[in-house]
């Protein structure tokens, strides 16, 4: 055979040589699915103060309530949908966000900014009848947490203002906590500095308070 026909056979068997197999790539298991939270919620739906303005991670009233509930095995879920700087009108309008949480329970916290902006009552108090309605709709039940204003508003306007709670309260037969800061309002070492807003001490006050009036409805 003639040399360069036998190069040309040997390059020829070289290149129809089998490839060399890739080693298989190793098979990642699945993830297993994380267990469905099935315990029923509590839905904080608010402004700063449910938000926990100005207090550190973990210090807000909806999550010293989580640890109570759960020191005392009590089966809830609370989340917290407070929002700082909501007026009534702002809570409205995320209602349907909260309905997504399926409540069995909503503590109702707004109103104080539109008091601070001097928003109308009638404005205020039909928001706050169109929230009511729209979780007691859904099925779930409603605790009104009122609030007050500072002094400067003067005692007729607070008057007023309060009365909106009572009022609504008595009219969709919901569980009223009449002040929210009962006790720690107007009490400098349970506020922060500028009066409005309660810090760590305070909030654990608040959460006291919520406590003891939602106890009777997790039963």
């Amino acid at each position: 055979m003639p040399r360069n026909v036998l190069i040309a056979c040997v390059a020829l068997l070289t290149g129809c040589g089998s490839p060399e197999k890739s080693a298989p790539k190793p098979v990642r298991e699945a993830a297993a699915p994380a267990a469905a939270d099935t315990r029923p919620t509590i839905v904080c739906f608010g402004d700063s103060i449910t938000a926990g303005f100005g207090l550190d991670a973990g210090q807000s009233f909806p999550d010293l309530l989580q640890r109570d509930l759960d020191g005392r095995t009590i089966r809830y879920r609370v989340v917290n949908f407070g929002v700082s700087g909501d007026t009534t009108q702002d809570g409205l309008a995320r209602v349907p966000m909260a309905l997504a949480e399926k409540p069995a329970i909503v503590l109702l916290e707004l109103g104080g900014n539109d008091g601070l902006r001097g928003i109308p009552l009638a404005i205020t108090q039909a928001n706050l009848a169109q929230t009511i309605e729209a979780f007691q709709g859904a099925g779930a039940r409603v605790v009104l947490a009122g609030m007050s204003l500072p002094p400067n508003y003067g005692p007729a306007f607070i008057r007023k203002f309060e009365a909106v709670y009572k009022d609504l309260a008595a009219k969709y037969h919901v569980v009223l906590i009449p002040f929210l800061l009962e006790g720690v309002g107007a009490h400098d070492d349970l506020m922060q500095r500028d009066g409005i807003h309660p810090n760590a001490a305070g909030a654990r006050k608040v959460e006291a308070l919520v406590m003891k009036t939602l106890a009777p409805l997790l039963k």
